[in-house]
């Protein structure tokens, strides 16, 4: 994949990206936490250059819900939206809204040619909706 979006093959790179295909919707945090599990001495810096770059090259996704941290998924390149939990903050996928990308059709698109529509469905997780009945 690095090779095939002409980047340079690093153990920071490869270690951010699995840590991204495995913790999907995780932030910059989590993502360190989990590169270090393989690569102990990895900066923060090295895993920072690693999301911009790898994202930048469409290899992984960055999505930052108002009021959150800025969160990264490997699902990229199929413009499907999100469900956020306005309580816990936690992240699910939610497929395209209708039909085919961009999914939506603007009431007036201002000469733009649309290729890709972004929602954030808001709400609460199942868990949280258990604990504000209880």
């Amino acid at each position: 994949m690095l090779r095939g979006a002409a980047l340079r093959v690093t153990r920071p790179r490869l270690a951010v990206l699995e840590a991204v295909r495995a913790h999907p919707h995780a932030d910059t945090e989590s993502i360190i936490g989990a590169v270090r599990e393989d690569l102990p001495k990895v900066s923060h810096q090295a895993v920072y250059d690693s999301l911009r770059t790898l994202t930048a090259a469409g290899l992984v996704r960055k999505i930052q819900p108002a009021g959150f941290v800025a969160r990264y998924e490997s699902r990229v390149g199929d413009n499907h939206h999100h469900v956020v939990c306005r309580s816990c903050g936690s992240i699910a996928d939610a497929d395209c809204a209708v039909g085919e990308a961009p999914c939506l059709t603007a009431s007036d698109d201002r000469g733009f040619t649309i290729d890709e529509a972004e929602v954030v469905y808001w709400g609460l997780c199942p868990g949280c909706s258990t604990n504000e009945n209880s």
